[in-house]
């Protein structure tokens, strides 16, 4: 057979499926070997701690977590990819035109952390990682997967390091060599037996920046993380009231915290992302505050369907706004924190709104509070008010209980 009547080489399956992640949208692929992975005793010795806080999902998919073929048990290969989703810079300051008169302070804004600026990735992303799986399908036809996008018992960041696209920081988030750690992560379990990659070195050295940083101390000492004091644990997953010696920590955040990855050397390094699905969407980023008392449940479902902000829940995500205010202390304020504390449905919002009305103080807010404390019948939110009731009204001599 002469060069001309030749078939062209049959290319690596390895780099078809790094080649097809790349037109797919993904910054980085890697592959590990599916067997156990030492990180699972970790995760056992974190569960026992209780450090995970009220995240029991946790600790019932632990086993699961720490060794794929538990998911798949034929799982041969775990195919990790990510995808970056930074969108550059925090939005500035309204134009010179646009800006308020002087004498007017602009209104109070919260923050919100930058995966969650666009639509809600879980969707998004697996798509993605579905459609490589499909193709992957279409190349080795047979193949059995099982997919995850932050969705089921798998330990994302761990085998993330283990396939190379990039270590663990101290900070607990994965960090790629040259472009930072602003990226979603998923996996595709596989019974393929694809060339296991050299697992990621961490490149940290010295640097405790993100340790210093973390407005709560919720990490506690390199790579150890206690949820329970993290800012995105308060603000998202957990439950019920925020505890009040964190509360001004907590300052105008409302869903999540990036401080740890904000002064991370590496994120310089940082790229937009191209993916349109992670653009953010409009007043997503530093919402007014104020509107934000009044969203009924319905409200707050059409406001934020379609992105991951509805995880937290209309009444936590309420809490988290009173919480803000408190903490920024404008007076404006005040009758809305009013109307959330005599009429909220919800008693743990009230009683944020009280902390917060205690918080920015003044006699208009204690007639409030008082007048509130004789109807409120939830003892946990008439607490609330005693406690806001005992505080000094200076929001920088904030009494502890």
């Amino acid at each position: 057979m002469d060069a001309t009547t030749a078939e062209a080489p049959v290319p690596d399956l390895a780099d078809a499926i790094r080649e097809e992640a790349r037109r797919l949208g993904f910054d980085a692929v890697g592959f590990a070997r599916a067997e156990e992975h030492p990180h699972g005793e970790r995760l056992r010795a974190w569960l026992d701690s209780g450090a995970h806080g009220t995240m029991d999902w946790m600790a019932r998919g632990a086993d699961r977590r720490a060794d794929p073929r538990a998911v798949l048990a034929s799982a041969r290969t775990v195919i990790s990819v990510a995808a970056s989703y930074y969108r550059g810079d925090w939005p500035t300051a309204p134009a010179a035109d646009a800006a308020p008169a002087p004498d007017v302070a602009p209104a109070a804004t919260g923050r919100i952390a930058r995966y969650a600026w666009g639509r809600d990735y879980h969707k998004r992303l697996k798509k993605r990682t579905l459609a490589l799986a499909r193709v992957i399908r279409r190349l080795e036809p047979g193949v059995r997967f099982a997919l995850y996008v932050d969705t089921g018992p798998m330990l994302d960041r761990a085998w993330a390091e283990r396939a190379g696209i990039g270590w663990i920081g101290k900070n607990t988030n994965v960090i790629r060599q040259g472009a930072g750690s602003w990226c979603f992560l998923g996996e595709i379990i596989t019974d393929l037996d694809l060339p296991a990659a050299r697992p990621a070195s961490n490149h940290c050295g010295t640097c405790v920046r993100c340790i210093a940083a973390c407005p709560t101390g919720a990490i506690t000492a390199p790579y150890q993380l206690d949820a329970r004091r993290c800012i995105s644990y308060l603000t998202i997953e957990h439950e019920g009231p925020i505890p009040i010696e964190l509360r001004p920590a907590i300052g105008s955040r409302i869903f999540g915290c990036d401080d740890c990855q904000e002064v991370c050397p590496w994120n310089r390094f940082a790229t937009p992302t191209a993916l349109p699905e992670f653009a953010e969407r409009p007043d997503q980023q530093t919402p007014q505050l104020i509107p934000l008392l009044a969203l009924d449940d319905r409200a707050f479902r059409e406001r934020f369907a379609g992105t991951a902000l509805r995880r937290a829940g209309r009444n936590r995500f309420v809490r988290n706004a009173a919480v803000a205010l408190g903490n920024v202390g404008d007076a404006r304020a005040i009758p809305a924190l009013a109307s959330a504390l005599h009429g909220d449905p919800d008693p743990t919002v009230r009683g944020h709104a009280a902390w917060a009305l205690g918080r920015i103080g003044g006699q208009s807010t204690r007639d409030t509070l008082l007048r509130a404390r004789d109807r409120e019948c939830d003892s946990k939110a008439r607490s609330e008010i005693e406690y806001a009731l005992s505080l000094d009204h200076d929001p920088s001599t904030t009494k502890e209980p």
